[in-house]
């Protein structure tokens, strides 16, 4: 499964058959499908990267509460990481 940019391709949010979302550019492994779960955003949700290099983080003006994230091979944007918006307390979500 591939993602990067979400806008025009497949609607990830409510797969969540088991496997590992690559960037749609380059093909680097970014979240595993363990990490991923429901969430009320209309884009998918992970707790966690699939390595601690999957991605490049950067902060994001204006927002404290949230990251800007990009692949950590090619620089593909991904969006944000909104920190303690997890599942569990003090978790994240990607």
């Amino acid at each position: 499964m591939s993602f990067c940019s979400f806008f025009g391709g497949e609607v990830f949010q409510k797969h969540f058959d088991p496997g590992v979302y690559v960037c749609a550019k380059c093909g680097y492994e970014l979240f595993s499908s363990r990490s991923k779960y429901a969430h009320s955003s209309p884009w998918p949700a992970f707790t966690e990267t699939i390595h601690a290099d999957s991605v490049a983080k950067r902060p994001e003006h204006n927002r404290p509460e949230a990251l800007k994230v990009s692949c950590g091979k090619c620089g593909n944007g991904l969006g944000h990481e909104f920190l303690n918006d997890g599942p569990k307390k003090g978790q994240s979500r990607f």
